[in-house]
Order: C-alpha cells, then structure tokens, then sequence
C-alpha cells in the first residue's frame, strides 16, 4: 500500500532542523505507524520529499476536508 497524505500539521520549532522546517507553517504529514511508535512524524518538508522528525516539533491539525482540499492543490 502506497504512503498516505493524511492531513496536515503546524510546525511549531525548529531545533536543529532551520534549513529544513519553517516554523508555523503547514506541513502534509504521511500516516507512519512505526514513526508514530518511535514518537516521530513524517512529513513533506521544504525539499519536497517526506522525512522523519521528532513530533514535538509539530501539532496536527483537524481542518475541514474543503481546505485541506484546497491546501494539497496549492502545494
């Protein structure tokens, strides 16, 4: 099964990773279960592919599935 854009979620800090991650900026984050058991997330970052990051740096969003429509087409 293919990875999964799931939602979206806030940068909330960047400790260590400033070239990589803006904070507060929306990121697309792909459901990963075994980063999610490691207390990571992956994310789509600025290079435009999916990396792993330690969650505390992210908040995911619940946002009404209009907008999160009209994120992905912007990105």
């Amino acid at each position: 099964m293919p990875a999964q854009k799931k939602g979206f979620a806030v940068c909330l800090r960047n400790g260590g990773f400033a070239t990589s991650l803006e904070v507060r900026k929306l990121y697309p984050f792909i459901n990963d279960a075994d980063a999610e058991a490691n207390n990571l997330i992956r994310v789509v970052d600025e290079s435009g592919e999916d990396y792993l990051y330690p969650a505390r740096l992210f908040r995911k969003l619940a946002l009404p599935s209009d907008i999160q429509r009209a994120l992905r087409m912007a990105s």
